[in-house]
């Protein structure tokens, strides 16, 4: 039976996620007409060719100083007697987009600035493609608030594998939820072994290629702190019955346990476009989106505790989605900044995560009935910058 086409709105076009997206798109001609794309500005170029070859209504660009360039590489791309496109810029432009009601968005921006546009979606009616992991561990109970049952469809390849794990069971039969870890490129090694690490050390990412914030977050184990409190607000789970295993063959991307003893997981070898596909087309699957595994070949899994005293930040994922609603603001927030020196040079790996626990301990937080936007907005603010006084001196 033929599928009417999906229209898709694509934030953060140009970045991994974004075109990973995009390769799923031409891989199943007639399931989706992609209406509008947005980027951050750094490639203008590209996002042209990619407007022009979708035939898009719509591009925005966060950089409002590259919406000129944007227009001359559009006028170049899309060649003379083209309809003209839509170029909106400046860092309320995502979330323009991405509340014009297209079926479904994919929210592929890194950073909490992807809350904004999360929100316009989920107001709009649209499903939510949900890669933007930030969003919701920023805004917790502001999503939650706005998402009706079913809106959002978690594009990790973590969340994806516990969604879908949890289609062999109710939801009160569930124990609890395994995310598995990669381990990034420091598995094994102890504290202070990492503590001299460099940049190009940590962006050298043993199973995932992915962008320079979310690959130091994963060697950090930051990323996987994120994911927690991110499973904990989709899936309604206790962040205690959440367990963090380390599984460097990245083949099981997480599992559910449940009260009979039984355990569901899911299983592919690592390619992004298996979850980016089913954040598209959910509840259905594609055809043929990503090689399964080959089982007529040997192959070893293996699963690990995780080394909480080398990488702590799971720990303070847990802390923090207990502290306050807030928190896990903090705790992104203060990330994001820490990360940002961190690939500048200015600072070691370890103080990453430390700067994260001083902040995070300095923060009065606010319960989820009395949090606002506004609120939600000024405690990052506040975190940011409360966590660059304390780079500074390092």
């Amino acid at each position: 039976m033929p599928h009417a086409a999906r229209t898709l709105t694509l934030l953060g076009s140009t970045g991994s996620i974004g075109t990973q997206a995009l390769d799923v798109v031409d891989a199943h001609p007639g399931r989706f007409v992609v209406e509008a794309l947005s980027a951050g500005g750094s490639d203008v170029d590209a996002l042209a060719a990619q407007a022009a070859r979708y035939g898009v209504r719509a591009v925005a660009v966060a950089d409002a100083g590259r919406a000129d360039a944007l227009r001359e590489a559009l006028r170049g791309a899309m060649g003379p007697g083209a309809a003209e496109v839509e170029v909106l810029a400046g860092p309320q432009a995502a979330a323009e987009v991405a509340g014009r009601g297209s079926d479904v968005v994919l929210n592929g921006i890194t950073g909490s600035v992807g809350l904004r546009p999360t929100l316009a979606a989920l107001a709009a009616g649209s499903t939510l493609a949900l890669a933007n992991k930030e969003s919701l561990v920023v805004g917790g109970a502001l999503v939650k608030a706005a998402a009706a049952p079913g809106q959002i469809v978690p594009v990790d390849s973590e969340h994806s594998a516990i969604a879908q794990a949890l289609r062999g069971g109710a939801r009160e039969e569930v124990r609890r939820i395994v995310l598995t870890a990669s381990g990034g490129p420091f598995r094994g090694r102890t504290r202070d072994e990492i503590r001299t690490v460099t940049a190009d050390q940590a962006l050298a990412h043993p199973t995932w290629a992915m962008g320079p914030v979310v690959t130091v977050n994963s060697a950090s184990l930051m990323n996987k702190g994120l994911e927690l409190i991110e499973a904990h607000l989709l899936f309604d789970v206790p962040t205690d019955d959440i367990t963090v295993v380390v599984h460097p063959q990245s083949v099981v991307h997480s599992m559910v346990e449940f009260r009979d003893g039984s355990t569901i997981a899911q299983a592919s070898p690592p390619d992004m476009r298996l979850p980016i596909a089913l954040g598209l087309s959910w509840p259905e699957r594609l055809d043929v989106v990503s090689p399964p595994c080959d089982w007529t070949q040997a192959a070893s899994w293996t699963f690990e505790p995780l080394d909480e005293h080398t990488f702590p930040a799971v720990g303070l994922a847990r802390a923090a989605a207990a502290a306050s609603a807030t928190h896990p603001a903090v705790y992104n927030a203060a990330n994001e900044q820490g990360v940002a020196a961190f690939l500048d040079g200015r600072i070691g790996f370890l103080d990453i995560v430390g700067t994260v626990e001083r902040v995070l301990g300095e923060h009065e937080g606010a319960a989820a009935a009395d949090v606002t936007l506004q609120d939600v907005e000024e405690t990052e603010a506040w975190a940011r910058a409360r966590a660059d006084e304390l780079l500074a001196r390092r």
